[in-house]
């Protein structure tokens, strides 16, 4: 057994994935030792041409336009991220102006020399509109790999071997350099078809015609048969390549668009028509009740379907939360008024509920629910009731029953085994999937921030160290990413209740307890701030309870039609952009005008927050850029939402709340923010939490209560994993 103490768990789980040869990607190899071939010499045999002179500057110029990103011309991209930074800088403004010295340097003719530049034109366009982020590095890095080897290849006559290698993404993206290759060009599409057709099936109208489309069909009607039945039902050209396909599946699908009355209510129950268990005329008649059509939902979910699972997920979690969302609305109400609506439901249809509505759930919601639930559920042991239920979605149930109190109740509904049984598949199995699926891993790690109890805690400490110990040993191309998670996870559980701690064992990110004012600031010296509004009747009521924060001699104000300017009169330079909560959906073109203005004047905020409910947040999260550090949710900060902030703001520490935010909470901690800023002081969390615990602590309980669903980013155990992770990954690639 490996010995090591947790201290250096992180550390060797870094050392391990840099070292070992066996858990990183193959290095390049070296240009053989021999006479110089076109693409080793990296200067020009000859002078370019005139008549290829255009082609070229216009690579330049795009190639200065991302060196112009970082706003300095100096051939060096200076982003946060010294890893981002380093492989860009390398592949676009290292390695494609290489890529025309080759081209220039091939002896072929002209027009192929002009081919080879404008493809390269494209994908360098085309990387220079991505965000230069995390999750973007490896393609971008890849695709500039990928076009230079499609030249060589071309080039020795090697296509075909090169493409039997290469059918990925890469060369499909640079698929028209082997236009003059149609099987090898099938090939591609076809394979990348087969591995992705959720993003295939999305360009269908660029390979329509040709043969291997219906295949590229087949497959993503077991992936995405919305987006099959939604081509089905078109009046375009694309239905009739849908209606041609022979494959069964999609001709199920094609039956559904062409008989059913409700065609998006009986797809969920595309395997069960595909099977001929049920007809759509059936589907169709309980579909006309909401609540047959939420039990049916349900009865399909746990039978376990093979094809449409997507689909039925979608719909039973948009049904499910529609419940909900009546109970939480209700919240005033007592209790036999406000959770009347549900009281005919079964133990499992409650519990697709709480999993729905995991990013609205109220607290009180939550709580009454889950007691109903194991009330219904008796004498079934909890156990035995997942197992029912496939285990769907445990690892979130058990991360909300943590969060809410309610996991030791859960856990005394079995016997001592097989609570521990549980607790170890909670735990287990974290590295499968892709690199990206962290979903569970994120539960796991939000759950520990709850669970008080002492050998729980010890328990899962002593899981992660043995799942550790197991993916290291299996040596498998799964190892990389269990080496990372169960290493984090040991970090996080070691130092979760120390954030100075945490931050000195997590060093690859920015720190968790504080975020510099520096940081902040754009080259003007100005903090910029944007807060979205809503225009339903809790946005405009959360609007008017914003503006008290700038009711004071510390601001001065200005309003147009779309938004209010709030500006600091002090030392300290603050913008505060609001938009106006319009009616609906006007509040939305009043947000595209501040983003217009934004655009057009440079402005890039370096906090935002969101004020509104959870199905509003899209709209607030698609505006964050890379330059955001601070993003309050003011809803809940599920792995979803958190995954989308860090997306775009990779670096961006995040405040949400366990539930749908309150004006009373959200207005003082947007305060307390304030008051450091315009003080000239780094937003520090320990003591901004601080204050506004000894501020609640004198409020009322239903306050407070509020309050202590509020996590603070040194807190939001989420986000640090995910952020973390993606570096750790990034680290191990490159």
């Amino acid at each position: 057994m490996i010995q090591f103490s947790f201290k250096n768990f992180l550390l060797f789980s870094i050392l391990i994935i840099l070292i070992n040869p066996t858990f990183i990607s193959a290095q390049k190899k070296t240009a053989k030792e021999s006479a110089a071939l076109p693409w080793e010499i990296d200067t020009l045999i000859k002078p370019i041409p005139v008549n290829r002179q255009l082609y070229s500057d216009r690579i330049d110029a795009e190639i200065k336009k991302i060196d112009l990103r970082d706003g300095e011309l100096d051939n060096a991209l200076s982003l946060d991220d010294t890893l981002i930074s380093k492989v860009l800088t390398q592949s676009l403004l290292k390695e494609i102006p290489l890529i025309k010295i080759h081209i220039e340097n091939l002896e072929v003719e002209h027009q192929e020399k002009i081919k080879y530049h404008k493809e390269l034109l494209n994908l360098t366009r085309r990387l220079s509109h991505m965000n230069f982020n995390l999750e973007n590095l490896s393609y971008i890095k890849n695709s500039v790999q990928n076009f230079e080897e499609i030249i060589i290849a071309l080039q020795t006559d090697n296509v075909h071997n090169f493409v039997k290698k290469n059918k990925n993404i890469y060369t499909l993206d640079n698929i028209n350099l082997l236009s003059d290759f149609p099987k090898e060009k099938a090939a591609v599409f076809e394979a990348v078809g087969d591995q992705y057709p959720e993003m295939m099936i999305k360009r269908l109208p660029d390979f329509a015609k040709e043969a291997y489309a219906d295949p590229i069909v087949a497959a993503a009607a077991k992936i995405l048969p919305g987006t099959i039945l939604n081509y089905a039902t078109s009046t375009s050209y694309l239905s009739d390549v849908v209606r041609r396909n022979k494959d069964p599946l999609v001709q199920t699908i094609v039956q559904i668009a062409t008989f059913s009355k409700n065609p998006l209510k009986a797809l969920p129950f595309l395997d069960f028509i595909h099977n001929k268990t049920k007809t759509i005329a059936e589907i169709d008649e309980l579909s006309k009740s909401e609540k047959e059509y939420y039990k049916a939902l349900v009865a399909a979910k746990i039978a376990n379907p093979k094809y449409g699972i997507q689909v039925l997920n979608d719909e039973l979690n948009y049904r499910g939360l529609l419940l909900v969302r009546v109970v939480n609305e209700l919240h005033d109400s007592p209790a036999p008024v406000r959770f009347k609506s549900i009281m005919d439901y079964n133990a499992a249809e409650i519990y697709f509920m709480i999993i729905a509505s995991q990013d609205e759930i109220y607290t009180s919601s939550f709580t009454w629910m889950f007691d109903r639930m194991k009330e219904i559920m008796a004498p079934e042991k909890g156990n035995d009731f997942l197992n029912r239920l496939n285990k769907s979605n445990f690892r979130t149930f058990i991360r909300m029953c943590a969060g809410y109190n309610k996991l030791a109740p859960f856990l005394q509904t079995m016997d001592e085994k097989d609570k521990v049984l549980l607790m170890k598949e909670f735990v287990a199995n974290l590295e499968k999937g892709n690199e990206d699926e962290l979903e569970d891993a994120v539960d796991v790690a939000d759950a520990f921030g709850s669970i008080t109890d002492t050998s729980l805690v010890n328990f899962l400490k002593a899981e992660v160290k043995t799942n550790y110990e197991k993916v290291y040993k299996a040596n498998n191309k799964e190892s990389t990413k269990g080496l990372i998670i169960y290493g984090l996870l040991s970090t996080i559980f070691n130092s979760a209740e120390n954030s100075d701690q945490l931050t000195s064992s997590l060093s690859i990110i920015p720190p968790i307890t504080f975020v510099p004012n520096t940081s902040l600031k754009n080259e003007n010296g100005e903090i910029i701030v944007q807060a979205f509004f809503y225009g339903d009747a809790d946005g405009k009521m959360s609007y008017n309870s914003f503006r008290n924060n700038f009711n004071n001699s510390n601001w001065k104000s200005s309003t147009n039609a779309h938004w209010t300017t709030y500006t600091s009169t002090g030392p300290q330079k603050i913008i505060v952009y609001a938009n106006l909560p319009h009616n609906e959906p006007e509040d939305e073109a009043a947000q595209k005008e501040l983003a217009k203005y934004f655009s057009q004047n440079n402005i890039q905020p370096s906090m935002v927050i969101h004020r509104g409910h959870s199905y509003h947040l899209d709209g607030s999260l698609n505006s964050l850029t890379p330059n955001v550090k601070v993003v309050m949710l003011g809803s809940c900060g599920g792995y979803h939402n958190l995954a989308k902030v860090l997306d775009r703001s990779p670096d961006a520490n995040i405040i949400s709340s366990k539930q749908v935010g309150a004006a009373s909470i959200n207005d003082p901690i947007i305060a307390e923010m304030l008051k450091q800023l315009l003080n000239g002081k780094d937003l520090n969390w320990l003591n901004a939490w601080s204050d506004l615990s000894s501020y609640f602590s004198k409020r009322g309980a239903m306050e407070r209560d509020l309050f202590s669903d509020y996590i603070p980013p040194n807190k939001n155990l989420g986000a640090i994993f995910i952020k973390a992770y993606r570096k750790l990954s990034l680290q191990a690639e490159f």
